[in-house]
C-alpha cells in the first residue's frame, strides 16, 4: 500500500515535525496513531518517517531510509495575475503537474484591484501548492516567489523562454519544446484577455519564443495548465 506523503515544518537531523493545523488533520482527520509510518519530505530529500509523540498542535517523527521521490522538472511558469479563485486552481494543478516555480505578474490587463491584493495573497497560494505537492506525492513544493511587473519578470534566466500568444500563427507549443533542453523553461502565460501588444512586444525584444496552444481560446487557468502539461511531457 503506498504511504501518504507529507512535507515537514520542522526538521532537526533524524527527527520531524507537522505543526498546527497540518497536524491537526494527520490528527483528527485521519486518526493519526503512535508507530504509524509515513513518507515525509525535509525539503531535501523523503524518508520514511515512524510517529513517535501526538500531542495538540504537533506530531513528531523518527526518520529512516531514504524514499526514491520523482525531481520536479526544471520548469518555471509565470502567471500573469486574474481572478483569485480560477488562478488558485491553476496553482494547485499545476502543482500537481510539476512545476519547479511560479511567477506571479502584474500585467497590463491585471485588474487594478488584484493587482494591490496580490501580495496578501502569496501566503495562501504557497499553502495551496504544498497541499497539492503532498498530494500528488512531490518531494517539495514548488517556490512561489511575490508578483513582480511584468518588466521585471521577462529578465528572468532560462535556457528556453516561451510566451503564449494568441496572435502567433506558426509555432505550437509542443513544437517549441520538442528539441531537447538542458536547462530551465519560462513559460509565461496572460491574464483574461491575453498580453496586450506591447507586452509581446517586449517579450519578443529581449528573445522570447511565440508560441500557441491552438486555435482555440482558452481561460487563463486553462492555457497554464494545459502549456505545463505539453511541456512536462515533452521534456520527459
Amino acid at each position: 500500500m503506498t504511504r501518504r506523503r507529507w512535507i515537514a515544518d520542522e526538521v532537526s537531523d533524524n527527527h520531524a515535525a507537522l505543526t498546527n493545523d497540518h497536524a491537526d488533520h494527520l490528527i483528527r482527520v485521519l486518526r493519526a496513531r503512535l508507530g504509524q509510518e509515513f513518507d515525509i519530505s525535509t525539503g531535501i530529500v523523503v524518508r520514511r518517517g515512524r510517529i513517535v509523540t501526538i500531542q495538540e498542535g504537533r506530531v513528531d517523527f523518527d526518520l529512516g531510509e531514504e524514499v526514491s521521490a520523482a525531481q520536479a522538472a526544471k520548469v518555471t511558469l509565470l502567471l500573469a495575475i486574474f481572478k483569485f479563485d480560477r488562478m488558485e486552481w491553476g496553482i494547485e494543478k499545476c502543482t500537481e503537474l510539476g512545476v519547479s516555480r511560479i511567477v506571479p505578474v502584474i500585467a497590463r490587463r491585471t485588474d487594478a484591484h488584484l493587482a494591490l491584493a496580490a501580495a496578501k495573497r502569496v501566503e495562501r497560494w504557497r499553502r495551496i501548492a504544498a497541499q497539492a505537492a503532498e498530494q500528488s506525492r512531490r518531494a517539495a513544493p514548488p517556490e512561489i516567489v511575490d508578483p513582480v511587473k511584468l518588466q521585471d519578470a521577462t529578465r528572468l534566466a532560462g535556457r528556453l523562454r516561451i510566451v503564449l500568444a494568441e496572435s502567433e500563427q506558426q509555432t505550437l507549443l509542443r513544437e517549441a519544446v520538442a528539441s531537447p533542453v538542458d536547462g530551465e523553461i519560462l513559460l509565461a502565460v496572460g491574464p483574461e484577455g491575453g498580453w496586450a501588444d506591447e507586452e509581446l512586444q517586449l517579450f519578443q525584444n529581449i528573445g522570447w519564443i511565440s508560441a500557441s496552444l491552438g486555435s482555440t481560446i482558452l481561460r487563463a487557468e486553462t492555457a497554464a495548465i494545459a502549456a505545463t502539461a505539453i511541456t512536462i511531457a515533452e521534456i520527459g
